[in-house]
């Protein structure tokens, strides 16, 4: 077992911030860490600004017992099918369109379910 340290420096908003990250790792080669701690929070970001941007999901104040979570998952699947059906318009307007287009929504679940 190793430990990494991760520190970056974050230009946002014309602040500069520093950052220190601490991880545990079985990694013993530098350059492979760094690329397995870069893609980490690639998948991260990219999955999180999708169910932000496409659901709105920083917003959602539902708090009851499991009902969150219960959300969350149902939130990834949606995220899941509309990101496995075959048409070439956005994630945002896929789930747009589900709404008032049945045969569409359908369409995405039944690619899932195939």
């Amino acid at each position: 077992m190793q430990f990494g340290v991760v520190e970056s420096i974050v230009l946002e908003k014309c602040k500069v911030r520093q950052e220190t990250r601490y991880f545990i790792a079985s990694l013993t080669d530098v350059k492979v860490f760094a690329k397995a701690v870069r893609g980490h929070w690639g998948i991260e970001n990219s999955l999180h600004w999708c169910l932000d941007v496409v659901f709105n999901e920083d917003n959602c104040r539902i708090r009851e017992s499991n009902s969150a979570e219960n959300f969350s998952v149902i939130r990834h699947f949606a995220l899941c099918a509309l990101n496995q059906h075959s048409s070439k318009i956005s994630l945002a307007r896929k789930r747009r369109k589900c709404q008032y287009d049945s045969n569409f929504l359908l369409d995405v679940i039944s690619h899932v379910v195939s």
